[in-house]
């Protein structure tokens, strides 16, 4: 594919020892030749307001700005009260509206998550493919990657266990596969 695969990571976790962000970070490392993976930090983006959406702060526009730059997104998210958590929907909200100006539309996208549970981030997953639905994403279905955290990551949050590097790796290469298709 001529050109580099520009892919926009966020983090669906504002802790700074956040799993998520390490995940993030470690993928960042994993990506195939002719892609790169750069980092949009959600913290400090205002509650959704629909009564800002056509004057949207300042961030909101960045925002958009670099999720339009990007040719493919990577969702990396925790599981919060068996959904995704608020911050990450919150960013959802404000780059899709105002209706008709959305900066997800047509976007490849793939989903990572890493929890403490047994069954990492599934139910979060599972609800960002129905949000993508309406947003008309273009998501990767294999391989999923949920991070079982407690059994991934060292004391010091540095993803060691190589299995999960090795689906991660695949499912960077398969979003790239997706933007090359998406292209054609």
């Amino acid at each position: 594919m001529a050109g580099s695969v520009k892919i926009l990571g966020i983090a669906g976790s504002l802790r700074r020892a956040s799993f998520n962000k390490a995940a993030l970070r470690e993928a960042q490392k994993l990506v195939p030749a002719g892609a790169s993976l750069d980092i949009l930090d959600i913290d400090g983006l205002p509650g959704f307001n629909q009564d800002d959406e056509k004057n949207p702060p300042a961030e909101v526009v960045d925002m958009k700005a670099k999720i339009r730059a990007a040719d493919a997104i990577l969702f990396v998210t925790p599981e919060y009260n068996y959904s995704l958590p608020g911050v990450l929907k919150n960013a959802i909200d404000w780059a899709s509206r105002p209706y008709g100006d959305s900066a997800w539309n047509g976007k490849p996208v793939a989903i990572m998550g890493a929890s403490v549970g047994v069954i990492g981030t599934a139910r979060a997953q599972y609800h960002l493919r129905q949000i993508f639905v309406f947003l008309d994403m273009n998501p990767v279905n294999q391989p999923e990657v949920m991070i079982n955290a407690s059994k991934s990551f060292d004391p010091q949050g540095n993803l060691t266990d190589q299995q999960t590097k090795d689906l991660i790796a695949k499912l960077l290469v398969n979003l790239v596969k997706k933007v090359a298709l998406n292209k054609s």
